[in-house]
Formats: C-alpha cells, structure tokens, sequence
C-alpha cells in the first residue's frame, strides 16, 4: 500500500487512518475524526476517510 497524506491540514497519513481504524474498530467519519483528528480541519478530505473505512471495512 502506497502511504500518501490524507490530511494536509493535520499532516496524516493513509497508514495511520488505516492503524486507527482496524485497532480501534472504528466504522463511521465520526470515530476516524475523534481517533485521529483527520478530517476536522477543513473537511477536504472526507470523502478520502470514507473510501479507506469502505476499503479496510469492506
């Protein structure tokens, strides 16, 4: 897997996002934001978050 910056505003990684979400079990946006605060700045790159919790989640 290519790691690529999710989330300019934040600085975070797709591997972090991707750590966050199969350690933590997390299932929706809401719970990748609190977990690590991707997505809660500007709000670019929300639909990006939504695509790796399809792809991690199936």
């Amino acid at each position: 897997m290519e790691d690529i910056e999710i989330c300019h505003c934040n600085g975070i990684m797709k591997s972090e996002i991707v750590k966050a979400i199969k350690e933590k079990g997390l299932k929706t946006l809401e719970e990748v934001q609190d977990a690590t605060e991707a997505g809660t700045v500007c709000g670019g790159c929300v639909d990006d978050i939504e695509e790796i919790l399809k792809e991690v989640n199936g």
